[in-house]
């Protein structure tokens, strides 16, 4: 791991209500790495992400971002978030939405971004096309240059490959390990193990609002393994 923390996180929970959805996490993610956090529906791993994306504040804890605490709009120009929503506006063209982004982020070269990153997520010939009338992997490759056009140092993805199909599929981990290789901080939720595992450096399994598995690059084999101790231990 990388000496400078991206994310640190000690003892923090999240609670809506009474229910409690995140409980005691504590754990560091360094500048460079690339995060798969595993878990069942309901574990927690939505949350996790949209608190490391500033858009809630633990209600116990202390978690730092960039080694600030708390939402902060400085902070959240860092950050790219692909989440279960693509934050797009249906009736925009692929090149408006883009063009709202980047113009919200104040970006000097709004323009010439917004071609060069249709062309990277393969949509130049869609720009004009209304999202409303995408499918679901050019939308979701749309909502990835969202994520991306305002160059952010960490990039949160959940679920990024539900309802893809494999061509898309595989672009999308092409991409994310690209993230990685440039020295990107990436983390990303999902239920594929395979796939996550193929961009990480590092895997976390979430269960019942708890980090109940923290390790390096498993096979996929001895993820399997751990995830079915974990979920049969939590059973019993």
């Amino acid at each position: 791991m990388s000496g400078a923390a991206v994310i640190a996180a000690a003892d923090v929970s999240k609670a809506f209500g009474r229910s409690v959805v995140l409980r005691d996490v504590t754990l560091r993610i360094g500048v460079g790495e690339a995060v798969a956090v595993f878990g069942p529906n309901g574990a927690g791993k939505s949350t996790m992400l949209r608190l490391f994306a500033g858009l809630m504040a633990p209600s116990g804890g202390r978690l730092r971002t960039f080694g600030v605490a708390g939402p902060d709009a400085t902070v959240r120009r860092r950050i790219g978030l692909v989440a279960h929503q693509s934050f797009l506006y249906p009736d925009l063209t692929a090149r408006e939405n883009l063009l709202f982004y980047a113009r919200m982020f104040d970006l000097p070269d709004a323009v010439e971004r917004v071609r060069l990153w249709l062309d990277r997520v393969a949509l130049a010939e869609a720009g004009a096309r209304p999202v409303r009338l995408f499918s679901r992997g050019m939308e979701q490759r749309l909502a990835l240059a969202r994520a991306l056009i305002h160059d952010p140092a960490l990039v949160l993805l959940d679920e990024p490959w539900t309802g893809l199909d494999a061509a898309s599929a595989d672009w999308l981990a092409e991409r994310l390990c690209e993230l990685r290789d440039r020295g990107r901080t990436v983390v990303v939720a999902t239920h594929d193990f395979e796939r996550g595992l193929g961009v990480a450096t590092r895997a976390l399994i979430v269960h019942r609002g708890r980090v109940a598995w923290d390790g390096g690059l498993p096979t996929v084999a001895t993820l399997e393994e751990a995830y079915r101790r974990i979920t049969e231990a939590a059973a019993a």
